[in-house]
Order: structure tokens, then C-alpha cells, then sequence
């Protein structure tokens, strides 16, 4: 599935030289030119990692990354500091405020994609047991989901089709993120496999949260 990158800096130059380095590796990039705008940002997009300034108008990186610490679905959002200031209280801000990580500029592109790509990896390792919506309960380890205190043991497929959608509520998955992720870019499927399993899915839950996006693919509504 294609990482969603949030990009914060109030220098256009370097928000284009680090978006233009992102996007040729394949993530998929938007962007905020100060922190207010970044916060709103975050939460209407979901980012998978978001990359702050420190040094910002209006409102800088570690007021920011406390303003998104307090957002509930991006409480398991990396959040790394970009910064060309070495001092330790400016550091120590940064994590108390919540950042994961530091990136110090000017970097190279491939030392600074590279880094993302670390991050990113390490934070699967972390991954919670269990994803929750409003509706169900996930278990990753037991392979099992829980609805109003009853427990449901899914197929496989059926079962990562449903965590992929539940994963990001409200984003739109199209058909061929669905098939690349639960299915793999190897595996030759038949067109209708993901309706049906959409389906299955909603008719052993009696779910309505996974909605049609005609056209394109589904989205989970967690709302």
C-alpha cells in the first residue's frame, strides 16, 4: 500500500525539493506551508508520517506536533522534526512534545528517503494488536473480529480485506490497492473477487460501514 507522507516547511524550495525526492519513491505526498494549516491538514488526509519544521510562522514544529499528539487517530502517526538547529533544548522540546525522530538539513535525497523508509519499517514492528473502530474490534493475532461482544472467525481474505479498509477510516481504496495488498501483484484474480468478498464480509458482520466508492473501490466509514 502506497505511504501517505505529510510534508510541513514554510520554504517552498525545500518543500518541492523533498516532495519532488518523495514521490519518485512512490509515496504519495501532500503538503503545509505552517503548522496551523498542517494540523488540519493531518486530519482531514491520515497521513502514515508527517514531516515537521521547527521553525515556523504562525505556529512552529513542537507546538504543532503537541496540537497532533492530542488527535486520537493520529495518536500511531510518526511525526519527525526537520531542522538545521543542532541544540539539545531544541531536541529535548521536540520529543517531549511527541516527535519520533529527528532529521537534521541540508540532507542528501537519498539519505533523507532512506531515513523515511526506516521509520516507516520500524514503526510495522510496533504495530498495536488490535485496530478499533466504532462498530468492531480487529484482533491482528488471533485473526478473529469482535461485534457487540460476539466473536467472528473470517477467511483469511477476507479477513486483511477488512483490515485494510479499517485501517485508514474515510480513505478510499482503490481496486488495485485492494488486490496489490490483500492479493499481491502475482496472484491473477477474477474482477468480481473483491465484491464478493466485500459481501461475504458485510453479510457474516451485518457491517454498513464499508461503503462503494463507484467506479473507483471501497472505504470504511468509522463514523
Amino acid at each position: 500500500m502506497q505511504k501517505k507522507i505529510l510534508l510541513v516547511d514554510d520554504e517552498p524550495d525545500i518543500l518541492e525539493f523533498l516532495k519532488y525526492n518523495l514521490e519518485k519513491a512512490e509515496f504519495e505526498v501532500v503538503t503545509a506551508n505552517n503548522g496551523k494549516e498542517a494540523i488540519a491538514l493531518a486530519e482531514k488526509t491520515n497521513p502514515d508520517l508527517i514531516v515537521l519544521d521547527v521553525m515556523m510562522p504562525e505556529m512552529d514544529g513542537v507546538e504543532a506536533c503537541q496540537e497532533l499528539r492530542q488527535i486520537e487517530k493520529l495518536a500511531q502517526t510518526l511525526i519527525v522534526f526537520l531542522t538545521a538547529r543542532g541544540e539539545d533544548y531544541s531536541q529535548i522540546a521536540g520529543f517531549g512534545a511527541g516527535a519520533d525522530d529527528y532529521i537534521t538539513k541540508p540532507i542528501s535525497p537519498k539519505l533523507f528517503v532512506t531515513k523515511i523508509n526506516a521509520l516507516l519499517k520500524r514503526s510495522r514492528f510496533v504495530e498495536k494488536r488490535e485496530l478499533k473502530t466504532k462498530d468492531i474490534v480487529i484482533d491482528r493475532e488471533k485473526f478473529i473480529v469482535i461485534k457487540n461482544g460476539k466473536t467472528f472467525s473470517l477467511p483469511r481474505k477476507e479477513f486483511q480485506l477488512l483490515e485494510l479498509l479499517a485501517s485508514k477510516p474515510g480513505k478510499v481504496f482503490t481496486r488495485h490497492e485492494i488486490f496489490r495488498e490483500v492479493w499481491g501483484d502475482n496472484v491473477v484474480v477474477g474482477d468480481r473477487t473483491i465484491d464478493v468478498h466485500v459481501r461475504k464480509i458485510r453479510d457474516r458482520l451485518n457491517l454498513d460501514t464499508i461503503k462503494t466508492v463507484k467506479g473507483i473501490g471501497y472505504k470504511f466509514e468509522d463514523e
